[in-house]
């Protein structure tokens, strides 16, 4: 498996191809888009890739984030905004280790950047176990979007660089949930929870945002997240089934 960067509904031509010499500047050679709001053939992304245009030619696009990252094990997003909710923030020091750590266990490891304009919404944000939050004063917190790559990437390599022996990793790291199939669990519980009266439909999108950070950030394994989706299931028909 590899790293991946994933640019959601880039809007600049000069951003993408700033991006994607980027990613030739350090190593990597998955560069996906999500609904661009340009043309990455633009002359101008050329122009800036320089020696990224390999990179850049090989894009892939997805008309939605969990499509981008249904063969992800391990997602970081990046975050510039103030009003985030209740999703806790870590510096890219904290969270590149563990990112280095998945890359080593042959996960696949996404990094993602929002729009230039707003960045990533918080149901996004949630697509993530970690969201960074980048080194800058307050009262301006938000970096260009290249220049957040920029960073992100550099922090990668310093870890890299400076971990003389492999970093401790398992095979249960690499084997994370896909963020496309908690989404479907949590659709299911949802539902029964909707069904049971636990939730109210006006409070339901907030309550479950705080189950998936949760599921999220203790990463959940495949065949565990099965189980989970196995019990709501079962506790539905039976609900159904003694209901007079």
């Amino acid at each position: 498996m590899s790293l991946a960067v994933v640019l959601v509904e880039p809007a600049g031509p000069l951003n993408i191809g700033s991006v994607a010499r980027l990613c030739a500047n350090f190593g990597v050679e998955d560069l996906r888009l999500v609904a661009p709001r340009c043309d990455p053939a633009d002359p101008d992304a050329q122009r800036m890739a320089v020696h990224g245009g390999e990179v850049l030619d090989r894009a892939r696009r997805f008309p939605t984030l969990p499509e981008a990252l249904a063969d992800c094990q391990r997602v970081v997003a990046s975050c510039g905004r103030i009003e985030h909710g209740e999703i806790p923030l870590q510096a890219p020091e904290q969270v590149m280790p563990w990112v280095q750590q998945g890359l080593e266990s042959a996960a696949q490891v996404a990094l993602v950047f929002g729009r230039e304009d707003r960045g990533l919404s918080n149901e996004e944000l949630l697509l993530s176990q970690r969201v960074v939050r980048l080194h800058s004063t307050e009262a301006y917190p938000s970096l260009n979007l290249s220049h957040a790559v920029a960073v992100m990437l550099h922090e990668l390599e310093r870890v890299r660089r400076g971990s003389s022996e492999p970093l401790k990793a398992t095979l249960q790291d690499a084997e994370t949930a896909a963020p496309t199939q908690l989404i479907d669990c949590l659709n299911d519980a949802e539902d029964l929870l909707l069904e049971a009266g636990f939730l109210l439909k006006h409070t339901a999108r907030a309550r479950m945002a705080k189950v998936k950070g949760l599921l999220q950030r203790s990463l959940v394994r495949p065949e565990e997240l099965a189980m989970l989706r196995g019990m709501v299931r079962q506790l539905r028909w039976a609900i159904r089934c003694h209901r007079p």
